[in-house]
């Protein structure tokens, strides 16, 4: 019973559909097409891309001023490398020499202990 009520509610909303009153199509109102006026666009148009193309002039000198910052950066970096470098060697140098040197002593403070 319950399949038939719902196949008969179809029916009925199909047949309703089907009956209904469709609408009409409205006229589409197309108005007159206002005067052109060409040349102060392309004088707009000659503005813009003189405008863009000094941005684009500027852009290239900033990109160029930024490479060659780069450039130096990374030469300092190379150079405050090197020099830590440097330092370090020099560090390690001098504290094998005084670990040698502490070596010697405590060698020599046992030798002159043992003769005692």
């Amino acid at each position: 019973m319950n399949k038939s009520l719902v196949l008969a509610a179809i029916i009925a909303a199909a047949a309703l559909a089907a009956c209904g009153k469709k609408e009409e199509p409205k006229a589409v109102v197309v108005p007159a097409p206002a005067a052109v006026v060409v040349a102060p666009v392309v004088e707009a148009a000659k503005d813009a891309a003189a405008a863009a193309g000094a941005a684009a002039s500027a852009a290239t000198g900033a990109a160029t001023v930024a490479v060659d910052a780069a450039k130096d950066a990374t030469g300092a970096a190379k150079d405050a490398t090197a020099a830590a470098a440097d330092a370090a060697k020099g560090a390690a140098t001098a504290a094998v020499d005084a670990a040698k040197d502490a070596a010697k002593k405590a060698a020599d403070a046992a030798t002159a202990a043992t003769k005692k």
